[in-house]
């Protein structure tokens, strides 16, 4: 199993972006965290209240998962981290079912 971690702007990007990766069939599901995030940017330390979209896919669907998020995401770069998990057989079981 992959999961992938994105930060989206706000709870409403991450919501757009989760609901379109599960309409392609692109991922199994999608949680959806608030954290605050410091980072640098443009010269500056950025002090920011985001999301996270932690999301459960195969690995064959990454690189499709990226041109999505990419497509509606509104940062200039966002972040698709992508975490290799395992899980208990049965969910890893549902998971293959649900994307495709």
């Amino acid at each position: 199993m992959t999961l992938l971690y994105i930060t989206c702007k706000d709870k409403q990007e991450a919501k757009k972006i989760s609901k379109q990766l599960l309409e392609k069939r692109l991922i199994a599901c999608a949680n959806m965290f608030p954290i605050e995030s410091m980072y640098w940017w443009e010269e500056k330390i950025v002090n920011d209240k985001e999301m996270v979209v932690l999301v459960k896919t195969n690995e064959k669907n990454v690189g499709k998962i990226e041109e999505e998020v990419k497509k509606l995401h509104s940062y200039d770069i966002p972040c698709v981290l992508k975490i290799k998990g395992e899980a208990n057989a049965e969910f890893e079981a549902w998971v293959s079912k649900e994307v495709k």
